[in-house]
């Protein structure tokens, strides 16, 4: 019944996923999410002058945010002048948010989601240990306890294309179980620590407002 309810939870945000997961302010909370973690997996310098002058209505969010650290600033404010649209507090939610759907829909081998999602190499990634755990017969009940920790590790705009690398801190409870259904590895009852790096994309030229998950690393 709990898994009817979430993939009808996942079918409803199609429509809409990425831009209200990453290009506005997710209502997504930190919260236990019913769902092994086998997660597959430069910035330009800016002149002084162009970091003193973009965008000042949201230079207090700057320097305010605790998702920001001083060494990627500038990155993040080319960003912002590049995209007037962009706002770092709902960029952070909406990362946040995406990491669940995103850690949901590999654990239950969501092909379709995990899509929509990720870049091209990200999703055949993904898709590849999708099936050598289906080729295996096992299956996962994972869990996303808590997000403890989201911080962006570094921005970078090339061109045209907008990167922000998050770095997650999580508490992840996870359990493999074999074909017959006997638990071969993990624990619900004690989770453990993911470190994960996540870098998303964005062409800010588009009118699309979707970011997509271009890069996974163990932070």
């Amino acid at each position: 019944m709990v898994e009817i309810v979430i993939l009808a939870m996942v079918a409803a945000f199609l429509g809409l996923r990425l831009y209200s997961v990453l290009g506005q302010r997710a209502e997504h909370e930190e919260e236990s999410i019913p769902t092994h973690r086998e997660t597959p997996a430069q910035p330009r310098k800016a002149e002084q002058a162009q970091r003193d002058e973009v965008i000042p209505q949201n230079s207090q969010q700057f320097q305010e945010s605790p998702s920001i650290v001083p060494a990627v600033e500038r990155g993040v404010r080319e960003i912002a002048a590049a995209d007037r649209s962009f706002d770092i507090t709902s960029f952070i939610e909406g990362a946040k948010a995406a990491y669940a759907i995103i850690l949901e829909a590999f654990w239950k081998g969501d092909r379709e989601t995990l899509r929509e999602l990720c870049d091209s190499d990200v999703y055949e990634s993904f898709d590849a240990a999708i099936t050598m755990r289906e080729k295996a017969g096992e299956k996962l009940d994972n869990r996303l306890i808590r997000i403890e920790e989201s911080v962006i590790d570094r921005a970078s705009l090339d061109g045209k294309t907008a990167r922000l690398a998050v770095r997650f801190v999580a508490d992840i409870a996870a359990v493999t179980y074999d074909k017959d259904g006997t638990m071969i590895a993990g624990s619900l009852d004690d989770a453990i620590e993911s470190r994960d790096v996540w870098t998303f994309m964005r062409d800010i030229n588009s009118s699309d407002q979707n970011w997509l998950l271009d890069e996974t690393d163990e932070g």
